[in-house]
């Protein structure tokens, strides 16, 4: 860790190693990517039958694959599971089942997600994980009741609610910023499921997210009242939660009380301290902690990497974000998207596109960049009136087999709604419905105001015609 502050090391170095390895360690199946250029160029109305005349045959772990690439496309993905389910000698796996309820979920398409549930049911395939995921994509869309619902309604597929439904109602509540209605029910509830540690410890993040540090202490107290001792991951939480309240000195006390006891520290406490140093701007504070985790036998992880080269991107030390890097490089450690998207984030919003666009460039060969990466540099192209660049990292995408989400999607509609370009941006959302994703209610509207405009109330009507189809019955065929 040293050598982050030697002068003798480049910019950029260590990088083809890293690309080796990547190469070496990543090759996807022949018939994965045949699908994925499949699914990438047909329609939801055209997939079966382009799948068909290619003649693929599928395995559990090929459909595994496809369905985590098009997670972000319900209906494509929906499609494929359909059809991967009338293949001769296959059957779908629970993790196959899972991931296309989850990606139905995402588009608000919960009729088909029900649906999906009632076949899994029938082959008796249903568990209480199938239900923690319906309440976590319930609660992220705010459908409080809905999730509520899910959870209360477990015994009518033969799978009775248990300590783990319970938590993981709880957690889904927590997460998506209710825990207020998290606390009712477990206040209710806690006589029927006794309470253990992950317990405590999904409304002890609650409180600290809401923020109210006061119930979090209070939620920790009652827990060691009630003879349940904390784990490594409520203390992670309960550092976490004091950080995030600015008392890091308080947050230091339980890690070096943890020293003391068979609770060692873990990576990720030290990642929240050196993060939470970095939030401050006390750079000397984020290594010196980074050196304490090394001296203590700690090995680092790549979540304390990212939060150490976002504490450096905060202080605008670049040279020593590149340092890291190459130290990471050292130990065979490769980044991830995360580690990208810290570092476009600062370049970005520093104004430095110029050097966003060169470690972009560098770094994809590294790493897989996910959806928040290419959003953000596509927008960063449209808010630089780039658009030929925005669209060049589009193409790129598309090369990769990567499903664009709703954002994706939006940041360039809109950007081409920006600079006029309606029928690049018409054609866009047609593609973006025909993947069976709503565009959203401003997006829309955007098109919609320069489409009359222009006079072009026909196209308007066109696609508004092809949203109400996807909205109503998401399986009709255009």
């Amino acid at each position: 860790m040293s050598r982050i502050y030697n002068n003798s090391n480049k910019l950029y170095s260590g990088f083809n190693k890293m690309l080796k390895r990547r190469y070496m360690s990543s090759e996807t199946s022949d018939t994965t990517k045949t699908i994925c250029k499949i699914m990438m160029s047909s329609s939801v109305v055209t997939l079966d039958t382009a799948l068909d005349q290619s003649g693929v045959r599928v395995s559990e772990q090929i459909v595994e694959d496809v369905l985590k690439k098009f997670e972000n496309a319900g209906m494509v993905a929906y499609r494929f599971f359909e059809w991967a389910e009338k293949q001769r000698h296959y059957n779908h796996s629970v993790k196959a089942f899972h991931t296309v309820i989850d990606s139905l979920a995402k588009i608000r398409q919960y009729q088909l997600m029900w649906d999906v549930v009632k076949v899994m049911n029938s082959k008796r395939m249903v568990n209480v994980e199938t239900f923690c995921i319906i309440m976590r994509k319930y609660a992220r869309a705010q459908k409080v009741e809905e999730a509520v619902y899910t959870f209360n309604i477990m015994d009518k597929y033969d799978v009775p609610p248990n300590l783990a439904a319970f938590n993981g109602l709880l957690s889904a509540l927590c997460k998506s910023k209710n825990v207020r209605k998290a606390q009712e029910i477990f206040d209710s509830m806690k006589d029927r499921f006794v309470p253990d540690s992950k317990t405590y410890s999904i409304l002890l993040e609650g409180w600290g997210k809401d923020p109210n540090l006061p119930k979090a202490r209070e939620i920790f107290r009652e827990m060691v009242s009630n003879g349940c001792r904390p784990d490594i991951v409520t203390y992670g939480i309960m550092v976490d939660v004091l950080c995030k309240a600015g008392r890091v000195d308080e947050a230091l006390g339980i890690v070096n009380e943890m020293d003391s006891t068979v609770c060692k520290p873990t990576p990720f406490i030290y990642s929240v301290l050196v993060h939470t140093y970095g939030i401050e701007n006390r750079i000397e504070d984020a290594v010196s902690t980074f050196l304490e985790m090394e001296n203590n036998g700690i090995e680092a992880d790549v979540a304390v990497y990212n939060a150490l080269i976002g504490a450096f991107c905060k202080a605008n030390r670049l040279k020593n974000v590149y340092r890291v890097l190459n130290e990471m490089d050292c130990k065979g450690m490769m980044p991830n998207s995360r580690t990208l998207n810290v570092i476009l984030s600062s370049l970005i919003g520093r104004g430095e596109t110029d050097e966003a666009y060169r470690v972009f460039l560098r770094m994809i060969k590294v790493c897989e960049p996910d959806a928040d990466t290419y959003t953000m540099m596509i927008k960063m192209f449209c808010e630089r009136d780039e658009l030929k660049k925005a669209l060049k990292v589009w193409k790129y995408m598309k090369l990769k087999r990567f499903m664009p989400s709703m954002h994706t999607f939006q940041v360039l509609i809109n950007g081409l709604c920006e600079k006029g370009d309606v029928t690049q941006a018409c054609v866009l959302l047609e593609e973006m419905i025909e993947k069976g994703i709503r565009p959203s209610g401003v997006t829309f509207g955007r098109l919609r105001q320069l489409l009359i405009k222009e006079g072009r109330e026909d196209v308007l009507k066109f696609l508004q015609k092809k949203i109400n189809v996807l909205v109503n019955d998401p399986l009709w065929e255009w």
